[in-house]
């Protein structure tokens, strides 16, 4: 969520920085400044009102001390109580009022934080303007596999050696779907076991979420509203909250800290977690990407951190490094690229992508996103923490990156470690997760 004060101080900014991204949100923009106007004089009406009917209260306090005291002397006390009835009228009238505007202060409110949410985050002003054409390939790591034979498609070489069978997943699961078998279950497994280990030995927390989330989930992490139809719902009778399957671990460790304000001294908070992630859209498209690039579910490794925003841009770096290190440990020719303003995802300020080739396909892929989301993340689930120099919460940043996942990392190892016969080179860093195998050849 962005900030109000900055979008009431410099909305042509705001709209500038959204436009960067591609997104038309002018509109939106000048009714969430209506909004908050309006919300702000309900307030000091309320406010008014109220100490209008506290005051009516205590000078009906003393009129019926004075009413006290004249009927005792037998005096006429019909003026006082005429001034008592009136004021009781009017804070009739006060309370009817302040609760019309209670609940026209609801609806606003409602409004006004929807229309909050609805707002992708900035763009650092560093960013290229628009979309993937506008992409900046910042470095290169090795050099492009070359082969002295005709390479096989992962799908074939994957069927040819039994790692994984296409036909049985689309039976058990619909298209979009596949089984990893035999030796194919253990590269899968040795390839995040490698992942896991890289990142203990950094000193990253090993995070286990649930598979399952809240709402308040997706809308911490900036994945709801928008993309709420992107997800797997689950229904339950029982129950009228909405779960979903989590997309990615971020959706999850974002909110591990929700409505929680954490210590300076406690910060970084430096965690991976391991999940399979649930997406409907992909798989649906891009008909000619033949075998497990996309899919409904695959497994990935997560990197998350919590920071102070002085930190954000050291802990986005060390993310970048991390990532990058893990493709070069499996042998892998790279590029990372800085993404232009339009190519980052809503709730991001900044995205690196880690890029390899898969020799079946055209171009790279990328295999791991790197994001600094600063305090947008934060702002939607309310996660502060205590500056120790002023005694004061403040909202701190959020930062995100793949490290890594396997669906694309799978195929480009089996594609680029094939060899004239059929066979697949083990990386080496895989080798003791598989009992020292350094070929994988067919039975």
């Amino acid at each position: 969520m962005l900030d109000i004060k900055k979008i009431k101080e410099n909305p042509q900014a705001v709209k500038d920085g959204l436009h960067a991204k591609e997104v038309d949100c002018d509109a939106t923009v000048d009714k969430i400044l209506v909004l908050e106007e309006k919300i702000r004089g309900l307030k000091t009406s309320t406010e008014t009102q109220t100490a209008q009917k506290n005051k009516l209260s205590k000078e009906n306090g003393k009129l019926f001390g004075q009413k006290k005291a004249a009927e005792k002397r037998g005096e006429d006390t019909a003026a006082i109580q005429a001034q008592i009835d009136a004021n009781s009228a009017e804070s009739v009238r006060l309370d009817q009022a302040i609760a019309d505007e209670a609940e026209e202060l609801k609806t606003l409110q409602g409004e006004f934080r929807t229309l909050m949410l609805s707002l992708p985050n900035l763009p650092d002003p560093d960013l290229k303007p628009g979309g993937k054409e506008n992409n900046e390939p910042l470095r290169y790591f090795g050099e492009p596999h070359k082969f002295d034979f005709e390479p096989k498609h992962h799908v074939d070489l994957c069927l040819d050696l039994g790692l994984i069978d296409y036909e049985r997943g689309v039976k058990l699961a619909g298209a979009g779907n596949w089984m990893y078998t035999g030796m194919g279950a253990r590269l899968e497994w040795a390839l995040l076991n490698y992942f896991i280990d890289s990142h203990l030995a950094d000193g990253y927390d090993f995070i286990l979420p649930p598979h399952m989330l809240e709402y308040q989930c997706g809308e911490t992490a900036g994945q709801f509203p928008k993309f709420a139809d992107e997800v797997y719902k689950i229904a339950n009778p029982t129950d009228d909250r909405v779960h979903y399957m989590l997309p990615t671990a971020e959706a999850a460790l974002a909110s591990i800290y929700r409505d929680e304000i954490l210590s300076e001294a406690d910060l970084p908070k430096k965690f991976f977690a391991y999940t399979p992630c649930f997406r409907r859209e992909a798989g649906s498209h891009r008909a000619d990407e033949r075998g497990m690039v996309r899919g409904h579910q695959f497994n990935k490794v997560e990197m998350f951190q919590f920071t102070r925003p002085e930190d954000s841009d050291a802990a986005f770096d060390e993310l970048v490094t991390k990532a990058e290190n893990l493709v070069k440990g499996l042998g892998f020719h790279f590029r990372t690229v800085k993404l232009a303003a339009g190519d980052c995802s809503a709730s991001m300020a900044r995205t690196y992508d880690i890029e390899i080739q898969i020799p079946s396909m055209n171009g790279y892929k990328e295999v791991s996103s790197v994001s600094n989301a600063r305090d947008y993340q934060a702002r939607r689930g309310n996660i502060r923490f205590r500056r120790e120099a002023t005694g004061k919460p403040e909202f701190l940043h959020t930062l995100n990156g793949s490290g890594l996942a396997t669906s694309r990392i799978f195929p480009a190892m089996v594609e680029q470690n094939q060899r004239a016969d059929g066979s697949i080179v083990v990386p080496e860093v895989l080798r003791k997760y598989l009992g020292g195998l350094e070929i994988i050849t067919k039975k």
